[in-house]
């Protein structure tokens, strides 16, 4: 009876485990680097080129808030023997003032430049997602990952070139018909 019980159950192992390998033979998987295709395509590069300029302008003036602040250090250091006690007390203040407001600055700098980068990249995204979706449904995939959550993929199953090149085209096709 025992050989009998053993004999079943490698039966219907072998049976269940070809079954299986043929329902995976049919299964279609694809990789996504979203953040590849956001980067690379041509609205993901001209949201970076518009982050860019907007940073560019922000950190030249934390720049020369910064300078500022050191060249109030260095006259203070130059004076600081000529000066009274009272007055030096009164530049250290407006220094550690300055000092304040200028990592307040800073800070609200960051966070507006983060607020400017999600404003400019989610558009972006979205629209990928909606590529990955379409692309999913017309190339009848069981599953569309994304790359960054997988260990170990074949590399055959990466189709971000062709999410980008279809998110380029999509573009530039509303881009065309807006003229």
């Amino acid at each position: 009876m025992k050989k009998y019980c053993a004999a079943v159950t490698v039966v219907l192992s072998l049976l269940l485990s070809g079954m299986l390998s043929a329902a995976l033979a049919e299964t279609k998987i694809g990789f996504v680097d979203l953040d590849k295709a956001a980067n690379e395509s041509e609205e993901g590069k001209k949201a970076i080129s518009g982050l860019k300029e907007f940073m560019s302008a922000r950190q030249a003036t934390v720049a020369e808030k910064g300078k500022a602040i050191e060249k109030m250090k260095a006259d203070l250091d130059k004076q600081s023997s000529v000066i009274s006690a009272e007055a030096k007390r009164a530049k250290v203040e407006e220094i550690e003032r300055a000092e304040r407001d200028f990592q307040r600055m800073v800070s609200d700098v960051n966070v507006e430049l983060e607020k400017k980068r999600r404003e400019l990249t989610e558009s972006v995204y979205k629209e990928i997602l909606s590529i990955v979706d379409a692309m999913g449904q017309e190339g009848k995939y069981d599953a569309i990952l994304p790359v960054q959550s997988v260990m170990y993929g074949n590399k055959a199953l990466e189709i971000t070139d062709s999410v980008i090149k279809k998110y380029n085209e999509t573009k530039g096709a509303k881009a065309s018909s807006r003229k």
